[in-house]
């Protein structure tokens, strides 16, 4: 008897552990069953948890780099010398960058002439400023950049073209000259008592002298045409026929007369009654 319940004590041990290993199998394999019966929702599950997490971190990033929250106030510089103004911006913690130089008559060489962002605009720490500096010299440009040196610049376009166009280069001081001509349109462009060409430069600051056609020239041109028509016209008879001279041996040009030529008059001679008898020798 004694021998059958070590037997049974035994038997029972091992079961117990067959059962408690069995019941961790089962449940790895329900884990592993609901992956490989549902693949499609735990692959969802997967990618929105990581999506979840990726707007998270890259949220808090921004809000570290980009300085999220944070403005400065831009300090005024403009009509400052250039290196004052690079002095008081990296003092605020701003960057510079010099975005062009131009030439103006009211400001010194060196200094600038104006800066974006405006003073006192609300910034984030750290930003660009751009600034424009004042030229040592006037900057020379080309009014045409057609490539014929020969002519004469800006010819044949209208004076609204011509007068944007040099007011978009930079030029303020331009006088328009009115000069007769058949068109309305530029003649030439004067610059220093010389006639400015196609591709030569000027400077900006240079006076220039606008010669414009006033077009009065096709207006007395048309006013002669009109009188000559009329002329013509006065001139042609009401009989509707044509003198020619040459034909008569004159070597005029053929012209016409205001009046109708008249046909030669034939007056046959009355006869007296003493030639008819004479005339008659029968009447004796």
């Amino acid at each position: 008897m004694e021998w059958k319940k070590f037997v049974n004590f035994e038997v029972s041990k091992q079961q117990t552990i067959i059962v408690s290993t069995d019941k961790e199998y089962m449940k790895d394999n329900e884990r592993s069953d609901l992956k490989g019966r549902h693949p499609v929702l735990a692959n969802i599950t997967i990618i929105v948890i990581v999506a979840v997490l990726g707007l998270l971190i890259l949220y808090l990033s921004l809000a570290i780099f980009t300085k999220h929250g944070q403005e400065k106030a831009v300090p005024r510089v403009e009509r400052m010398s250039y290196t004052d103004a690079i002095a008081k911006l990296h003092d605020a913690g701003f960057k510079i960058e010099i975005r062009d130089s131009v030439y103006t008559d009211n400001v010194k060489p060196g200094f600038v002439i104006e800066q974006f962002p405006k003073a006192n605009s609300m910034v984030k720490p750290g930003r660009k400023i751009f600034l424009y500096i004042q030229a040592v010299h006037p900057k020379d440009v080309i009014i045409d950049d057609d490539n014929n040196p020969r002519l004469d610049a800006l010819k044949g376009m209208s004076l609204r073209s011509a007068l944007s166009h040099l007011e978009e280069l930079g030029f303020k001081k331009v006088r328009v000259v009115r000069v007769l001509g058949s068109y309305d349109g530029v003649a030439k462009v004067i610059c220093n008592g010389r006639v400015v060409k196609k591709m030569q430069r000027i400077p900006v600051n240079s006076q220039l002298t606008i010669q414009v056609y006033d077009g009065r020239l096709r207006e007395l041109s048309d006013s002669l045409m009109n009188i000559e028509f009329g002329r013509r016209g006065a001139d042609i008879p009401e009989s509707g026929e044509f003198i020619d001279a040459s034909a008569a041996g004159s070597q005029e040009t053929p012209a016409y007369t205001s009046e109708p030529v008249a046909e030669p008059e034939y007056s046959v001679p009355e006869k007296s009654e003493e030639s008819s008898e004479e005339a008659n020798p029968y009447l004796e």
